[in-house]
């Protein structure tokens, strides 16, 4: 069974810019844990099959209106009923004055109540992104996940193969820095994956022989970014001599993360090879890629040839 995560009402009233109308208790103590929100208006008429009482509720306009059309003890009735159904909050859209009904029903059944002056779909959409990214399913995984060319690019491999190494590189060539060590990545949506770091280490990267380096103290603040959708994975892994590497990138191969093919690539690493401007070319390649231009297909089709379309899903990392 996947974990459940949580976050505070707290946060997403800071993150959102809600005014607090009413609280029963301290805000960090009350816990969201459900993505989705809702707009009662079937509930006001009485429909309370498959209600979720986990969602955060919303009212605009078109709520406010049918309340405001009601009977002074109907409109009570209406929003005890809605109220006793113990939902996290509700908010408040275009700066419509609360009902005293509606602030008797959430201090009898202690729900917080906030208020805001925007629209009710620019309140959704924010709502919904933000639990979206703070309840996310998400997973830690040893590697380095930098910004090329506004590429996430995830570097992973064995300890000591180079990725702190060509991180610090691809930096000084002007790329940012996400994370080094330990990645948090987040599924963020059925086919986007953001990757960040840790709190603590965030910024940090280890360089064996000098030791832990501050990435933003040395190069500035624009060598390092807080978080970045995973584009492309890239595993460095020492250079056999044995394996029949490929030449022609003919096949796509991917990595699974969370349920989420994302586009793999394998780098031999050995003496003389620059790393960093390998990765540059990966990530300009694989955004070429995307936007539908294949470099092998175009040489393939010049020579006369088809290429079969056939894709690998990587087996070599399963996250």
């Amino acid at each position: 069974m996947a974990e459940k995560y949580s976050v505070s009402l707290e946060k997403l009233a800071k993150e959102l810019g809600l005014k607090t109308v009413y609280t029963p208790k301290d805000l960090s103590k009350i816990m969201i844990t459900n993505n989705d929100i809702n707009r009662p208006g079937l509930q006001l008429t009485g429909f309370y099959a498959y209600f979720n009482t986990e969602k955060i509720q919303i009212c605009g306009n078109t709520e406010f209106a049918y309340l405001k059309g009601l009977e002074d003890d109907e409109r009570k009735r209406v929003l005890d009923t809605l109220f006793s159904y113990k939902f996290p909050a509700l908010i408040i859209t275009k700066d419509h004055e609360p009902f005293p009904e509606m602030l008797d029903a959430a201090k009898l059944n202690s729900i917080p109540i906030f208020s805001t002056a925007l629209d009710t779909s620019a309140v959704m959409a924010q709502t919904i992104a933000f639990l979206n990214l703070n309840l996310a399913q998400r997973i830690t995984r040893h590697g380095v996940l930098i910004e090329i060319y506004g590429e996430g690019v995830l570097i992973v491999g064995e300890s000591g193969v180079g990725k702190s190494e060509t991180a610090i590189e691809l930096v000084k060539r002007g790329h940012r820095l996400v994370a080094d060590d330990a990645v948090e990545i987040k599924k963020v949506s059925a086919i986007s994956l953001v990757g960040s770091s840790p709190d603590n280490i965030r910024h940090f990267i280890e360089l064996r022989g000098i030791g832990i380096v501050n990435a933003r103290r040395l190069f500035g603040m624009g060598a390092v970014k807080m978080t970045e959708k995973i584009d492309l994975v890239v595993k460095l892994e020492p250079w056999d001599p044995d394996r029949v590497y490929d030449r022609m990138g003919v096949d796509s191969e991917y990595t699974n993360i969370l349920g989420v093919n994302v586009p793999s690539i394998t780098i031999p690493v050995k003496p003389g090879r620059n790393l960093a401007v390998i990765l540059e070319v990966a990530a300009m390649n694989n955004r070429q890629k995307k936007m539908g231009y294949n470099a092998a297909q175009e040489l393939l089709s010049n020579l006369g040839l088809e290429m079969e379309g056939s894709e690998t899903v990587s087996n070599w990392v399963d996250f």
